[in-house]
């Protein structure tokens, strides 16, 4: 059994909870009663020029082990945004990655950019749970949806409940996949969730692949200013840095640096 499918599994098990009818009930009405997001592919293509930085949040990776365990949110999200981040990612899952709902919550509160909530996403319940909590936007990852129907209904469902969603496609396959369900934003992972290899050419290769009318996010392996800009010149709108930022010494300067970065067409 692979990390993701172990991942996968868990995640099956939380749902199992957040379905019992007191809980399911409250998570709905949350969502329903939620104030307006704000809106998380309007914060993807700045009026300067330059290449929108999602900044992340989180304390660990199954890969990677602990980055950051003693992480503030909130003191992270202020120094992210100080820096020039475009928009905000944070980790919720608790098992693999130490994340929280409280992180999400904790760090919207204290910006005003956009906030995506990243997570393994396979249920509707957990589309509604992100609504409430006061997530702009969600991640969907096609490989741990492979069903091409429920895929589309959890992106329809999130996009009907005022949520920016972020499609995150590892291949060709993956890709047509997303377009067929009408993804405005996809986000090209350079890691490879089997074996957790990164290669930075996979993002290169699929990005020209990548409609202009759609925003293409860099995912995973960028660790300097040279990838930012190795991704920019592959025609990518964005990038999502994690490791790099929560590794910072000074997290602000690193996050200027990555957002200096001019944007270009490149192959697409």
């Amino acid at each position: 059994m692979s990390v993701l499918d172990e991942i996968l599994a868990t995640k099956r098990d939380e749902v199992t909870v957040l379905h019992q009818p007191q809980a399911r009930d409250a998570i709905r009405k949350a969502a329903l009663d939620a104030p307006p997001t704000r809106s998380f592919a309007g914060a993807l293509r700045p009026d300067d020029g330059r290449i929108a930085v999602i900044g992340e949040i989180k304390r660990r990776s199954p890969s990677k082990g602990p980055l950051a365990p003693d992480l503030d949110a909130a003191a992270t999200a202020t120094a992210y945004a100080a820096g020039g981040a475009a928009c905000l990612s944070v980790l919720t899952d608790a098992h693999y990655f130490g994340g929280s709902v409280l992180d999400l919550m904790d760090a919207r509160a204290v910006v005003d950019v956009p906030v995506l909530r990243k997570d393994f996403t396979i249920d509707d319940i957990q589309v509604y749970e992100a609504r409430g909590i006061g997530a702009d936007a969600i991640l969907l990852i096609a490989t741990a949806v492979p069903d091409d129907t429920q895929l589309a209904d959890l992106h329809s469902l999130a996009l009907d409940l005022g949520l920016g969603v972020l499609l995150e496609v590892h291949d060709a396959a993956e890709l047509d996949r997303a377009l067929a369900v009408g993804a405005a934003v996809i986000g090209v992972n350079s890691r490879n969730l089997g074996s957790f290899a990164e290669d930075l050419g996979v993002a290169e290769t699929l990005a020209a692949k990548v409609p202009s009318g759609s925003f293409a996010v860099a995912e995973s392996a960028i660790r300097s200013v040279a990838d930012v800009e190795r991704m920019a010149a592959a025609g990518f709108d964005a990038v999502l840095v994690g490791e790099a930022l929560v590794r910072s010494q000074d997290p602000t300067a690193t996050m200027r640096a990555f957002a200096g970065v001019d944007r270009r067409d490149g192959g697409r």
